[in-house]
């Protein structure tokens, strides 16, 4: 058996390793420094962290955890991915859940796997994003293409075709009564992404406050579930 391919060059692939328990990060640098081709640069435990060095070591490929203690594993790769498109994204979660795909495939992330991944596979995974290629599922990726292109609303919604689909996802989460904080913790996004978000949908909808908005959506749809739920 030959040798696993290696970066253009010869050089090993720079991993940065973010997650918040160190276990893990140990674990994952252990696993990682037996590849031969790869190298781990540097590990952060924070999303604020993970920007940071990400910024600093200019990693080929950053494997982030979805949940961070201050915030979105999501919001780290966009950030990421925005201060340089160059850079891969490979998501870790503990368990599927379609909002987190979702969020990651619109952050930019070339990969989402469940911690129960063996290592042969994320090592495999690392160097096929590396190499350009993706891990997300040709179907996964259509079904988020079409939330995409799906209308906003229908005819006769009035301000409901001015809302994005995330947009109306905050809306429903706003009708069922929760903070910004929880609606971030649901749709993988800041505290203050939320907030941006929710005075965008208020000045759409024309309306001053959240309970006329959670009212405006309980009228459009009473029985519908909100985007992104199944159905």
């Amino acid at each position: 058996m030959g040798m696993p391919p290696r970066a253009p060059g010869g050089s090993p692939v720079r991993v940065l390793l973010v997650d918040d328990h160190e276990v893990v990060r140990v674990g994952l640098r252990a696993l990682l420094a037996a590849a031969a081709g790869i190298e781990v640069v540097g590990d952060a435990a924070t999303a604020a962290d993970a920007v940071r060095e990400a910024a600093r070591l200019a990693p080929d490929v950053v494997v982030v955890d979805v949940r961070l203690p201050d915030g979105s594993g999501v919001e780290a790769c966009r950030e990421i991915r925005a201060a340089r498109a160059a850079a891969r994204v490979v998501m870790l979660t503990s368990y599927a859940d379609e909002d987190a795909l979702f969020a990651s495939i619109l952050a930019g992330a070339s990969g989402y796997l469940l911690k129960q991944t063996r290592g042969a596979d994320l090592v495999d995974a690392i160097r096929t994003v590396h190499a350009g290629g993706s891990l997300l599922d040709p179907a996964v990726t259509g079904q988020v293409l079409r939330r995409l292109r799906r209308p906003s609303g229908s005819a006769g919604d009035g301000q409901a075709g001015e809302l994005s689909d995330l947009e109306r996802r905050i809306v429903a989460l706003m009708a069922e009564g929760k903070t910004n904080r929880e609606i971030a913790e649901v749709v993988f996004l800041s505290d203050k992404t939320v907030k941006h978000y929710v005075s965008g949908i208020l000045r759409k909808l024309r309306v001053a406050r959240r309970s006329e908005a959670a009212a405006w959506w309980a009228r459009l749809r009473p029985e519908a579930p909100p985007p992104g739920e199944a159905h």
